[in-house]
């Protein structure tokens, strides 16, 4: 029997409202009776997987050639999200984001995972991206970030030099292929109810009520259902 509904989300690092869904996905859970029955696992997911990581571009240069827009038209959807990021106490500073590629990120995340703190990994790396401008591909910034969350910085650069969670990642992104993931944030509650994108808290609110209460049904309240035959007991045979 689960002992949590378990909600999973594919998600990229390099997606802004991959973490502004985050942010109202946790308003919305702060508030529910059942918070602590339910548990968060995140998936990996690349928006770009060619992409390669260029120190000397920026966000919205790079955004204008993906997208085939003018720099300015980019730099103005950039700070059309930075105020949606405001509204949920985020601070987004596209003008010092690094343009990387985020595979290693994601596996950091799977080594934070083995050791209990891939959701505070996921923070911290979103926040490395969006407001500190941090190469997330870097394996030396990778460790400081470590360190941070109290991990063993050593045994996680050996881990993505012998890119031990690489197949994991491989794995999530297959997995996304498979149940019709097309874009992030995904959020996928208790495989049976999707929300696609970063949603109104609202539509977390109600999603998050009626997969809980179907969860409940199925694994809390379960009765078994006996048939009955000749048996032994306690007080004899039947």
């Amino acid at each position: 029997m689960a002992n949590k509904m378990k909600i999973e989300v594919w998600s990229d690092i390099m997606c802004p409202f991959c973490y502004i869904g985050k942010r109202r996905y946790e308003a919305v859970l702060k508030d529910l009776p059942f918070a602590d029955q339910v548990t968060l696992e995140w998936k990996s997911y690349q928006l770009n997987p060619d992409l390669e990581t260029n120190l000397q571009e920026t966000t919205y240069s790079y955004l204008a050639s993906s997208k085939n827009m003018p720099v300015e038209q980019a730099k103005a959807m950039c700070d059309q999200v930075a105020t949606m990021a405001k509204a949920v106490d985020l601070d987004f500073d596209f003008d010092k984001a690094v343009v990387a590629n985020s595979f290693r990120a994601q596996e950091f995340s799977h080594y934070a995972k083995q050791q209990g703190k891939q959701d505070a990994a996921e923070e911290r790396l979103f926040r490395a991206y969006f407001t500190e401008g941090k190469n997330i591909d870097d394996i030396a910034i990778l460790k400081e970030l470590a360190l941070e969350l109290g991990l063993d910085a050593d045994t996680l650069e050996k881990e993505l030099n012998a890119r031990t969670y690489q197949d994991a990642v491989r794995e999530d992104i297959y997995e996304a292929q498979q149940i019709g993931v097309r874009s992030v944030p995904f959020f996928v509650y208790n495989r049976k109810y999707g929300i696609s994108g970063a949603q109104d808290e609202e539509v977390f609110r109600q999603t998050m009520h009626k997969a809980f209460d179907e969860w409940q049904k199925e694994n809390v309240n379960k009765t078994l259902e006996v048939v009955e035959g000749p048996s032994c007991g306690p007080e004899g045979c039947e």
